[in-house]
């Protein structure tokens, strides 16, 4: 089998080959619209010309600040058939972090998607003396004087009529060695820095994962993570298009379930956050039911999760189980499945660990999340668990063609063909980070018996407390979320005594439970600090804690009165938490816990 060598081979190939009338699906005022594989490679094409014609060469930088759209993997591809260099941003970002990546890769050429982004680059616009044009996508959002994305495609088209051949040769000149992307990383530790992936990177992860992932032209996949991150670029978009399926797009994250309903993927790409809200809100619908239906819901679940501790056993169920499970999977799991479309075959996790609890749920209603392993530097995935030898907890053996070993201080590293050029312009960091051909990861972990991956945490995210003991974090605030009155964790001690945290509560569920007992309140976020309150949250502590090791065990906690945001730069673009800034925006919290008696 001829494979293609580029990202843009990929996506010709597949045109080529498949001549879907839905490649990319994407929702309208009207409904959902599908867009063809010969309407796409138009679109790429005209795209293509037009940048040509902005006097965008190979190895230039073309900036991409938007949400998930059509016109996102049509930028992208266009750009990659001139041989130039795509820079995603997220648009999440301020316009102080955006300034930050246009001018560390000097990019002449931006497109963005409404006039929110432009506004933070009209802001910007003096300090960036790279920049030469600005593109709006959304029609009627291009400021007098600007390039709309109609605009562009016209001028696209005029060229391409001037120089009929001139795609085809551009296309052939594209080096597998070239840089396709430079991907700012999203600094939980520090400044982020522009991690170079190559064309052949990104294609030879591409080509592992559908070794162990099969995808093929009946799949459809609902596309919600951000196209910004190589996690959904790589898996959700040139896998896709390397297997032949169709891409429908979501309108954004909180409609995912909705969208799910009408579109009925087969696939889906999430991180660790999206599975336990699913989870979570399953659970809260269940403190709704009636008793009789919620005692069905509870045997239903067991029967299902019976079932997928056997299956991660690598055991028969039984003929008891057999029975049990099938009756419960038409009772229960059936009804949880057509909440999200109903023909789901897999999902795939990555980005943090996911709880191996909120794991089990997945499979016990007939929905197998199998989580995965990587960085932006690694293209992105080093480990995935397969079908049928998934193992809670791990995951998952080397992809194929990737080469693991666990170094120093129990850092995972790795080498092969997906290991990044370098960071753009950091030539010192880039030393740091590659040593005689090995990626050091920063993440510590093992390698079990059968050669799967367990993570223990971020090497520099580990606690160690004033007695010396290293306490992960990340473990146990995976299991505290798993509570349905916690939405986020953070663990905090390093250098102190002991372990504490902060909650942030999960208000719908929490008032629910208030509601059911009878505990009254005024609105505000002072109720949050009574004594029923604090217990209700101090049981899911002793919960977690009695499973922990004395120096790990959470001596103290606060529940926080707002959501971590990604605009007050606590969260990552990914939802991860940033560790070091949480630490200084409540260091008045985080002393209380440590001086006041209990």
């Amino acid at each position: 089998m001829n494979r293609a060598q580029t990202l843009i081979g990929i996506f010709l190939d597949t045109v080529a080959a498949h001549q879907r009338p839905d490649l990319f699906v994407r929702r309208t005022p009207h409904g959902w619209e599908p867009l063809s594989a010969a309407r796409a490679r138009d679109d790429v094409e005209r795209v293509a010309h037009a940048l040509h014609g902005l006097s965008v060469a190979a190895g230039d930088r073309v900036a991409l600040l938007s949400e998930n759209r059509y016109e996102w993997p049509v930028v992208d591809l266009a750009a990659q058939s001139i041989g130039a260099i795509l820079v995603p941003i997220y648009p999440t970002l301020t316009a102080d972090q955006v300034r930050h990546m246009l001018a560390d890769s000097e990019a002449g050429v931006v497109l963005l998607s409404t006039t929110l982004q432009r506004e933070k680059i009209a802001t910007i616009a003096d300090q960036l003396p790279a920049l030469r044009h600005v593109i709006t996508i959304e029609p009627g959002d291009a400021p007098a004087g600007e390039t709309d994305f109609a605009a562009l495609l016209d001028q696209g088209e005029r060229a391409r009529q001037a120089a009929p051949d001139a795609y085809r040769g551009w296309v052939a000149a594209v080096d597998p060695a070239q840089v396709a992307t430079i991907i700012y990383t999203s600094g939980t530790t520090g400044e982020p820095k522009g991690a170079m992936l190559t064309h052949s990177n990104i294609v030879s992860n591409v080509y592992s994962g559908l070794q162990v992932m099969p995808i093929g032209p009946g799949d459809t996949c609902l596309s919600f993570l951000p196209l910004c991150h190589i996690f959904e670029r790589m898996a959700g978009l040139y896998a896709m298009l390397a297997g032949g399926a169709s891409i429908a797009y979501a309108q954004g994250i909180d409609t995912v379930a909705a969208d799910a309903v009408e579109v009925r993927p087969t696939l889906l790409m999430g991180v660790p956050r999206f599975y336990e809200k699913v989870f979570a809100r399953v659970m809260d619908s269940r403190e709704k039911l009636a008793p009789l239906r919620r005692a069905i819901f509870d045997w239903g679940l067991a029967q299902g999760r019976a079932r997928a501790r056997a299956y991660f056993a690598r055991r028969s169920p039984g003929p008891l189980l057999a029975l049990t499970s099938g009756i419960a999977d038409r009772l229960v799991a059936s009804a949880i499945r057509a909440r999200v479309g109903g023909r789901l075959r897999f999902c795939i996790s990555g980005g943090a660990a996911l709880s191996p609890q909120v794991l089990e749920f997945f499979f016990a209603v007939g929905i197998p999340v199998r989580e995965g392993y990587g960085l932006t530097e690694t293209s992105p995935v080093i480990c995935l668990n397969p079908p049928g030898r998934e193992k809670p907890g791990a995951v998952g053996p080397p992809m194929p063609g990737v080469e693991l070993r666990i170094g120093d201080q129990g850092e995972i590293q790795t080498r092969g063909p997906h290991v990044m050029k370098g960071y753009f312009r950091n030539e010192a960091a880039t030393c740091a980070a590659i040593q005689d051909g090995w990626f050091h990861t920063g993440d510590i972990g093992h390698i079990d018996d059968e050669g799967y991956l367990h993570i223990t945490d971020r090497l520099k995210d580990l606690l160690v407390t004033a007695g010396g003991k290293k306490v992960a974090p990340q473990p146990i605030e995976a299991r505290l979320k798993t509570a349905p009155w916690i939405g986020e964790a953070v663990l905090l001690g390093d250098g102190r005594p002991f372990i504490v945290c902060l909650l942030v509560p999960n208000l719908a569920n929490l008032e629910a439970a208030a509601k059911e007992r009878g505990w009254t309140h005024d609105g505000g976020t002072e109720w949050l600090q009574r004594p029923e309150v604090q217990a209700l949250f101090q049981t899911e502590i002793d919960r977690i804690n009695a499973d922990l090791a004395p120096f790990e065990k959470i001596k103290r906690f606060t529940l926080l009165d707002r959501e971590l945001s990604q605009e007050q730069g606590e969260l990552t673009p990914t939802l991860k938490v940033r560790r070091r800034v949480i630490s200084q925006r409540f260091a008045s919290q985080i002393e209380s816990l440590y001086t006041r008696a209990r």
